[in-house]
């Protein structure tokens, strides 16, 4: 039986239970962050809590504990749960109030709910992939603040079911300008020649914490620098390697898009040589 945090107790996962009058449940204002961990070792937990924090901020939510106190929680579930190879879940709403109100109240208690789940084991140096993605396109419809990690992804839901039933992987986003955003759920790398691109941060694109990793690994240990700019969906259509970059999948190759061969249909040979250096490097980051 999964053990789980739950506003201060561990407690069996069949055991959880969260009011129906919280604000996260009624409005959906709350946040989360999905941690990996291999053999106890957590990826990029500085720059995940980072990510809360900005998040927190943003929604007025009152920060529930120190960068130190979250990592002290974090071993500890690791501890009470069993596997080498563990997603932390990370989830923190507003709280609960007991009138439903549109506007809130600055004293309100947030709701912090953490579990663990299994993830695959990290790909090894010069390792094939686990996964290729074949993936569609379409105009993305989401909100303006998709830079905050909300658990309103209702958007993104929309657009990831739009594929999937499809018998796709992802759905790769454009905006008005017929420039490329992110997937639904996993931020966006191409590649022509030698060059690696990926969209500039804003509002539109959710600042990736594998999408850091990797642009600071290639530049650390490697001399590698990412261009980071709007890029058109032609440039996408006409790209020799797509990647999608996210803390589940690491950086997963796309060999078709629209039902069209990326490159050759093949897995490139830049992955093959910026994938060591993740897989080297990624703890270092």
């Amino acid at each position: 039986m999964s053990i789980v945090f739950l506003n201060g107790q561990f407690i069996p996962e069949n055991e959880a239970r969260i009011s129906p009058m919280d604000r996260g449940f009624l409005f959906g204002e709350g946040l989360y962050e999905s941690i990996p961990t291999y053999s106890g070792k957590i990826i990029g937990a500085k720059l995940h809590l980072d990510r809360l924090n900005f998040g927190l901020d943003a929604l007025q939510i009152p920060h529930p504990m120190s960068h130190a106190e979250w990592v002290e929680l974090f071993n500890e579930i690791l501890q009470r749960n069993e596997g080498d190879n563990l997603g932390i879940y990370v989830h923190v709403t507003r709280g609960v109030s007991q009138k439903r109100f549109h506007g809130y109240m600055s004293d309100t208690a947030p709701t912090v709910f953490i579990r663990t789940f299994s993830i695959n084991a990290p790909l090894e140096a010069g390792a094939e992939p686990l996964q290729v993605a074949k993936v569609l396109s379409q105009e993305d419809r989401r909100w303006d603040h998709c830079n905050i990690k909300s658990t309103s992804l209702l958007g993104n839901v929309l657009h990831f079911q739009h594929s999937h039933q499809q018998g796709y992987d992802e759905t790769l986003l454009f905006n008005e300008h017929n420039e490329l955003t992110e997937a639904s759920s996993a931020n966006v790398f191409v590649v022509k020649g030698e060059v690696i691109s990926t969209p500039v941060l804003d509002k539109q694109i959710l600042p990736g914490i594998t999408r850091d990793i990797l642009i600071q690994v290639l530049q650390r240990f490697a001399g590698i620098t990412v261009e980071e700019r709007a890029i058109s969906m032609d440039e996408v259509k006409n790209a020799d390697e797509i990647w999608l970059t996210s803390s589940t999948r690491e950086i997963m190759p796309v060999i078709e898009l629209d039902d069209h061969p990326v490159g050759n249909g093949a897995i490139g040979n830049v992955w093959r040589k910026v994938q060591p250096l993740y897989a080297t490097h990624k703890f270092d980051i």
